[in-house]
């Protein structure tokens, strides 16, 4: 059996394409369809662990929950990582092939292509429907011979398009009818409605708009989006970071966190969860000042180690992250930020800069030596740190993405993984310092576990004597799903959607999420 597919395309980047696919795939799968989600490259620096073991990028396993599957490396064949401004580390099927300029990865592109059709083919023996999403625009003219992600993928599948269109931006309609222009006839011919995402007010008033566009182009408009707020599903690229950089301070009463805001940051989005939370601000900082009188101070990933540590010390932040960590205020690292608590980075093979080693913090007694192969695995874990350890039996799940092995020469781990990659083990992980006020793990995610959060916050308002907050509890990520899909099937074309996918299935709704 073959599935069917449909594509989202956009007319830019951050219209709002991951979102839209993953409300389709809720939604196909609540009428009682198998999805998956596929998306032949993706830049990201949030990534996840696909349930073989391989790295992908977070919005395809984000997409693939809302599915109600295990995501694969087959939906996300290509992860581009980002290590400066024109190199990026190349993963392929899961794992990391090594670092391209873009001109490199450019010249990889014909035996990538063979990859990306491979990896669909799979994917659609194994399900009803592949929802397929498409990367920046399909107009891009400078890279139309080079594209194996938007109309190339398409026209291999022979999917029909729904283009998306961010119209909080401004330009919208400009954007549906340029788009087209640039697209050649039998491109134009797949796209088999505009999307228009992100709307506020009254759609009434945008009628005029419509009707231009479908008289404009023969194109229809499957509906028109509204802008969701406070939805708890992450964003996929930096460009959310921007908007969090001016989030208030905490007021009287409220948790205050500090996210340091490394250049190349990574897995970012394990942190959202933190953002509603009732009573608590989150803020990413790049200032030693913006650190000072944070409840936490969180040290995230990192795509390049000993670079940002570099800029941590240049910065200043460095200086101001040792000193709280003598006052004895809490600070957590994870992952890379981990590997710069430690005493020394260690790189003799050149895997992440020319330094054979640099000095680290000092702040936990670690000692990382990067290699060239990267660890990716799901984990779970015993929490021995008091800052994090929630109650019953002091597990929680989360997953590991790094190049460095990392060795405690003294103290108490942070965590104690019993298994990973469903097998079991029996393995300690990062570190404690002897006030406990500084943790340091390599396992990503675990601020997206209930309880861990929960007693994360308890502990830090414990140190102030703040009361629990009052506020509603933190939304699951399940309820949020199906609040997207509700808001894609109040809003779009359902008959549309369905000719457009070539499917038929109940309405949904009508069959059991």
């Amino acid at each position: 059996m073959t599935a069917a597919v449909i594509m989202v395309q956009g007319t830019a980047s951050s219209v709002g394409k991951s979102l839209v696919v993953t409300g389709l795939c809720r939604l196909f799968r609540r009428a009682g369809l198998r999805v998956a989600p596929f998306k032949a490259q993706n830049m990201a620096l949030n990534s996840a662990v696909a349930v073989d073991g391989g790295e992908i990028g977070r919005a395809q396993a984000v997409q693939a929950e809302a599915a109600g599957i295990e995501p694969t490396v087959d939906m996300n064949p290509i992860l581009l990582k980002p290590e400066g401004e024109a190199r990026s580390q190349v993963v392929v099927l899961g794992k990391a092939t090594g670092s391209l300029t873009a001109l490199g990865y450019h010249e990889r592109k014909p035996e990538l292509r063979a990859v990306v059709r491979a990896s669909l083919a799979r994917l659609r023996e194994r399900v009803d429907l592949v929802v397929i999403e498409g990367a920046g625009s399909p107009a891009e003219v400078n890279l139309k011979d080079r594209d194996l992600v938007n109309m190339d993928v398409a026209k291999a599948a022979g999917a029909r398009v729904l283009l998306v269109g961010d119209i909080d931006r401004g330009g919208v309609f400009a954007a549906f009818v340029g788009t087209m222009e640039l697209l050649e006839p039998e491109e134009r011919a797949l796209v088999g409605a505009f999307v228009v995402n992100k709307f506020r007010g009254d759609v009434r008033l945008l009628e005029p708009g419509l009707r231009f566009l479908r008289e404009r182009t023969g194109v229809p408009v499957a509906g028109v989006l509204p802008f969701l707020r406070g939805l708890r599903i992450a964003d996929e690229d930096s460009v959310s970071l921007d908007r969090r950089r001016r989030t208030r301070r905490a007021a009287p009463g409220e948790l205050e966190i500090a996210i340091v805001r490394l250049p190349r940051i990574s897995n970012y989005d394990e942190f959202d969860p933190l953002e509603h939370e009732p009573g608590v601000v989150v803020r990413y900082v790049e200032h030693p000042e913006e650190l000072r009188g944070a409840d936490l101070v969180v040290l995230p990933g990192s795509k390049s180690t000993a670079a940002d540590l570099r800029w941590l010390r240049d910065s200043g932040v460095a200086d101001e992250v040792i000193a709280r960590a003598a006052r004895g205020e809490p600070v957590l690292g994870v992952c890379g930020g981990c590997q710069m608590l430690g005493v020394a980075l260690r790189d003799p093979d050149g895997v992440e800069s020319a330094d054979a080693e640099v000095a680290g913090l000092g702040l936990l007694p670690l000692v990382t030596r990067f290699r060239r192969e990267k660890t990716t695995a799901r984990v779970r874990a015993r929490i021995a740190a008091a800052l994090l350890a929630p109650g019953g039996d002091g597990e929680a799940s989360g997953y590991e993405i790094h190049m460095g092995e990392v060795e405690r020469t003294a103290g108490a781990p942070a965590l104690r993984t019993v298994a990973r990659n469903g097998a079991a083990c029996d393995h300690d992980d990062g570190a404690v310092s002897a006030d406990g006020a500084v943790v340091g793990t390599l396992v990503h995610g675990l601020l997206e576990d209930d309880a861990v959060r929960t007693a994360l916050l308890a502990r830090l308002r414990a140190r102030r004597g703040l009361p629990a907050p009052s506020g509603p509890a933190v939304p699951q990520r399940a309820s949020e799903y199906d609040r997207l899909a509700d808001a894609l099937a109040a809003h779009l074309d359902w008959d549309l959607l369905c000719d457009l996918a070539g499917v038929r299935p109940a309405r949904p709704g009508e069959v059991g999420a």
